[in-house]
C-alpha cells in the first residue's frame, strides 16, 4: 500500500477533494438542478445544513481523490476509468431499487461524472 502512496500528491488530494466538493455545492444548488433533486426525492431544502451527509460527502470526495491521484500516478486509466463506472452503475442502480425518478438518478450521475471530471483535472494540472 505504501508504495502505491510514494509518489502522490496530497496536493492533489486536497485540492481535488475541496474542488469536487465545491462542484457538488453548485450542482444541486437552486442556480442548476437543487430545486429539481430536492422536488425528486420530496426532501425540503431549510437553513440547516445536514452535517452527518456533508461529512460522509468530504470523506467519500476524499477517497475518490485518493484513487484518482493513485490511479494517475501508476498509470492505470483503465483501473480507474472501469472503477468510476463501477461506481456510477451501482448507484443508479440503487438508487433505481430506491424508487427514485430518473430525474434524481440522472442528477446524481451527472454529478459523479462531473466530479471525476473535476478529480483528474485536478490532478493532471498539479
Amino acid at each position: 500500500m505504501l508504495e502505491l502512496m510514494q509518489n502522490l500528491s496530497w496536493v492533489a488530494v486536497i485540492a481535488g477533494t475541496v474542488t469536487a466538493f465545491v462542484a457538488g455545492w453548485i450542482w444541486y444548488s437552486p442556480l442548476l438542478f437543487g430545486d429539481q433533486w430536492a422536488d425528486g426525492l420530496d426532501v425540503h431544502m431549510g437553513t440547516r445544513i445536514p452535517i452527518v451527509p456533508m461529512v460522509c460527502q468530504v470523506a467519500g470526495l476524499f477517497l475518490l481523490s485518493l484513487f484518482v491521484g493513485v490511479s494517475i500516478d501508476v498509470s492505470a486509466l483503465v483501473i480507474l476509468i472501469l472503477g468510476a463506472l463501477a461506481f456510477l452503475l451501482l448507484g443508479f442502480s440503487g438508487e433505481s431499487f430506491a424508487g427514485h425518478p430518473m430525474a434524481v438518478r440522472l442528477i446524481n450521475a451527472g454529478y459523479w461524472v462531473l466530479a471525476l471530471m473535476v478529480l483528474v483535472l485536478v490532478h493532471a494540472l498539479i
